[in-house]
């Protein structure tokens, strides 16, 4: 028996708050819509143990703000339909065709807002210690090296914020910094190299790590003099950058050299009808506030297309 045809005015890849918000305004747009998520929606929100930078709330738990956001936009008629893969995609202007493990969706719109995934550390031994010592995410992670000693590698607010997260835990936060400057905000900076279970380490790269079963060590070499030692730890956190997810969408949709999708300011793709939002765009910066506003841009200019497409 073949799978169920469904038509909806907007179909929404991705639960994160570039989503949610897609979904709030075409459901306040009172679209006939569907959000698709493989995973618990929230996104990369709900790896964020505290949010102190979203308007409105001097501080949040990430877990939180993707509930509240979920809330609103069921309470407005989205519909969510979360752990259904997308398979494949087939996409031209004048037909969206999305097939999952359960249904096949035909849209007027597409909104593509899968994020990023973190990179993998480029280290020989990350398979082998991969989840026995090696982690990318703080938050699930991270209680299980109570007075522990960890290791943060990268540079950017992710990188800093980790860091002070896990110092809730550990004993002891070392920060392996290649260069000798962070690129994160000041005050996230300040709070970091103030805080006595923090040490950073500027111009140490990490080379890779041993361990038995579990990670007790890291090799790490100095980017200037090239020397390399070994220091004691529980486990390494890696931080150094995401990659965006999407393969499904590379045949059809136009990418830059990293793989993230080009769109306009009106958050429109190369194919009409097709938008995408939040971290999956090339972009220069990548907050949580940012992919609030690529959703609500990407929403509004889908409910345009819409509305065009019914006056013809």
């Amino acid at each position: 028996m073949g799978k169920a045809l469904k038509e909806l005015d907007m179909l929404i890849i991705g639960g994160g708050p570039a989503g949610l918000t897609a979904a709030i305004y075409g459901a306040r747009a009172r679209l006939h819509l569907l959000l698709l998520e493989n995973q618990i929606v929230g996104g990369q929100v709900r790896s964020s143990y505290t949010i102190e930078n979203y308007p409105g709330f001097k501080s949040i738990d990430g877990n939180a703000l993707a509930d509240l956001m979920r809330e609103q936009a069921v309470d407005l008629g989205a519909e969510i339909d979360e752990f259904d893969n997308v398979l494949k995609v087939t996409l031209n202007d004048d037909e969206k065709i999305i097939e999952t493990e359960n249904y096949i969706y035909k849209a007027k719109t597409l909104i593509i807002a899968t994020g990023a995934t973190p990179k993998k550390l480029p280290i020989v031994s990350e398979n082998k210690f991969s989840g026995k010592g090696i982690h990318y995410c703080a938050v699930c992670d991270g209680a299980i090296y109570g007075d522990g000693t960890v290791a943060v590698v990268g540079g950017g607010n992710s990188a800093l914020e980790e860091a002070l997260f896990l110092s809730k835990f550990a004993a002891k936060v070392i920060m392996i910094r290649r260069f000798d400057y962070f690129r994160g905000e000041k005050a996230t900076l300040e709070e970091l190299i103030n805080n006595p279970k923090v040490e950073v380490m500027y111009n140490w790269d990490l080379v890779d790590v041993k361990g038995d079963n579990f990670v007790n060590k890291a090799i790490i070499k100095h980017t200037s003099t090239e020397e390399k030692k070994e220091i004691a730890l529980d486990a390494v956190f890696g931080y150094i950058g995401t990659e965006p997810k999407t393969d499904l969408f590379k045949d059809y949709i136009k990418l830059n050299k990293q793989g993230y999708v080009l769109t306009d300011e009106n958050m429109a793709t190369n194919i009409k009808g097709v938008f995408a939002a939040g971290d999956v765009r090339e972009k220069q910066f990548r907050q949580i506030t940012t992919a609030v506003a690529d959703g609500t841009i990407a929403a509004l200019a889908a409910e345009k297309y819409i509305s065009e497409l019914n006056r013809k």
